[in-house]
């Protein structure tokens, strides 16, 4: 060994280092800082503290973590020929386990940073049984606190089966109602018989945004708990408009709606909006009998739309157009970005008006069907349970399904719990846009679209 690594040894031992400290985790008192013996030799891999501690050594985040633990590891192995030794494996872990699990910071590092590489290393410990592991337990529940109020405490409570979160997650959800993340928070708290601290929730300051966040869970167990609140007269239209939409999203809701408005106990206030939501629902029976309980009103103006080879040739407003693009009834910026802005679900129009004239741009709309771009498919998932989700499927692996629902929230399903998925012909994209519009709005639009082009290199 060289004398520069021996020095750094001799100052971890004086510092009371992991080198001098025997193992916490198993009680027994053999102090690591035994000779190491270049014939003990192991080839470099993952690897288990030999005193039983079930913490995964993993070099290479470690080299991210701490530049003089890089330095020495490098020094060390050259000192002597590459050899890898159970003593300097339980060195690294020891390190690992004070640096990473018990949240210190060690040689300058900074707090986030080592938070970071904390929520790393729990990464590689899904479904490790914490109630056997004491000690890593203990770690878990630190970073947990320290993370509270991210999506991370989100993972980390689902990934680990931790209880007794419930109205953490729903304060996160209440305060991100449109992502990911509260979705998933809901859904642990809906699974956990959590459901009467959701109701509590729905009814306080914060219900609004909760109600978005049961829309985007795709979950039938939502049913009951907005049923009643729905046709609540005193509940405000806000809350009662997003009831509707979350309902809409399930079938088991969207049965509800039917039902209410056959037996005309629907209110009056938000029937247009269930009319427009169920008469673009994914599920042709229900759709159909939308058609007859719930139909659309007629066409703007009543106003019979010219053919596309009469609208290409009237003149559009592209500043009336890009009102009309975000405009509430219209709801392109729902599914589309332009530049930014918008919700990231269906394709970037940021330079469609290089990719398409005016004529494929007002067909697309008035039959969004007749050309689906690649990978924007619609899917519907069925799981085992009964569950059911619809929409784009934005990744997939071996072992999971990535969907991206309408709004852009994405939810991950295990093929093993999926019981059957089916692609559907129509585009998710509603037809029935121009319904909104008048001729020359739809022209406006149009030419807006037009002028959304790759900007000149």
């Amino acid at each position: 060994m060289s004398q520069k690594c021996s020095r750094r040894l001799q100052f971890l031992r004086a510092e009371g280092g992991p080198l001098s400290q025997p193992c916490r985790e198993s009680g027994r008192g053999q102090p690591h800082s035994k000779t190491l013996r270049k014939e003990q030799r192991v080839e470099p891999r993952d690897s288990v503290l030999e005193c039983g501690c079930p913490l995964p050594l993993f070099p290479g985040l470690f080299v991210a973590i701490l530049q003089r633990v890089r330095d020495f590891e490098k020094e060390f192995r050259t000192s002597v020929k590459r050899v890898w030794s159970p003593g300097f494996s339980r060195f690294i872990a020891q390190i690992c386990l004070s640096l990473v699990f018990c949240g210190i910071t060690v040689l300058g590092a900074e707090q986030d940073q080592a938070n970071s590489v904390a929520l790393e290393a729990l990464s590689r410990l899904k479904g490790i049984d914490l109630e056997s592991n004491p000690a890593v337990k203990n770690a878990v529940l630190k970073i947990l606190e320290q993370v509270k109020g991210t999506p991370q405490f989100v993972e980390i409570v689902r990934d680990f089966k931790i209880t007794g979160q419930e109205s953490a997650l729903l304060d996160f959800a209440c305060k991100h109602p449109a992502s990911s993340a509260a979705a998933e928070a809901v859904r642990i708290v809906l699974h956990s018989n959590g459901t009467h601290l959701i109701g509590e929730a729905l009814d306080g300051t914060n219900g609004a945004a909760l109600v978005e966040t049961l829309g985007n869970t795709g979950e039938k167990e939502i049913v009951p708990l907005l049923e009643p609140r729905l046709v609540d007269h005193s509940r405000d239209f806000v809350f009662r408009r997003k009831a509707v939409h979350a309902l809409s999203g399930v079938r088991e809701g969207a049965e509800l709606l039917l039902r209410l408005a056959k037996e005309q106990k629907l209110p009056e206030d938000i029937r247009f909006v269930a009319s427009s939501e169920l008469n673009n629902a994914h599920w042709p029976e229900i759709k159909a009998e939308a058609a007859k309980v719930l139909p659309l009103p007629a066409a703007q103006n009543a106003e019979p739309l010219p053919p596309v080879s009469q609208l290409i040739k009237m003149t559009g407003d592209p500043t009336r157009g890009a009102a009309l693009f975000r405009r509430d009834d219209v709801g392109c910026i729902k599914c589309h970005q332009v530049r930014g802005e918008g919700i990231d679900f269906g394709p970037n129009l940021s330079e469609i008006g290089t990719k398409l004239g005016k004529d494929a741009l007002f067909e697309s709309i008035l039959d969004p069907s007749a050309g689906i771009s690649f990978g924007y498919e619609a899917w519907q998932i069925e799981l085992k349970n009964g569950d059911e989700a619809y929409g784009l499927i934005s990744s997939e692996t071996e072992d999971e399904v990535v969907i991206r629902a309408v709004g852009g929230v994405t939810t991950r399903y295990k093929k093993a719990d999926i019981a059957k998925r089916t692609k559907h012909k129509l585009s998710i994209m509603p037809a029935g846009l121009q319904q909104n519009m008048t001729a020359q709005e739809l022209v406006d639009l149009v030419e807006y679209l037009a002028t959304l082009k790759k900007a000149a290199q």
